[in-house]
């Protein structure tokens, strides 16, 4: 495998996760309307991602992200071994459990309550193998 391969993986599983973010926000804030209420505006809503206890769970995927994001714009480029963990970091990640504890299991249940979130997960792990 030439180093383009695994760096082209890499971003393109970046690409996916940020879509599988963006569908597990959108569920989240969902159950969370349904539960607490509307939330008047965007502003809020970026209040209630960074400090409420219900999107909590979110925050590992939203570092995993974070953490490739870096790795990416960093001037020396990355090494395929960098990238090849930065992989195992996210297929570590994206496992869903219905016994686990914290992500995974909040995991599992993002995907009982929206088949979105099965469809994006799944196209992320398409591109992890």
């Amino acid at each position: 495998m030439t180093h383009s391969a695994p760096l082209t993986q890499l971003r393109k599983v970046r690409e996916a996760l940020l879509t599988l973010h963006k569908t597990l926000l959108d569920s989240e804030r969902v159950g969370y309307e349904a539960t607490v209420g509307p939330i008047p505006s965007p502003n809020h809503f970026l209040r209630l991602l960074s400090s409420d206890p219900w999107f909590a769970w979110l925050q590992p995927l939203s570092r995993l992200i974070v953490t490739i994001d870096e790795a990416l714009d960093q001037r020396i480029p990355l090494s395929t071994a960098e990238m090849e963990k930065l992989l195992q970091q996210t297929r570590r990640l994206l496992v869903a459990s219905e016994e686990g504890h914290g992500f995974s299991r909040s995991y599992f249940e993002a995907f009982q309550r929206d088949p979105d979130v099965v469809f994006a997960h799944s196209r992320v792990s398409l591109l992890l193998r």
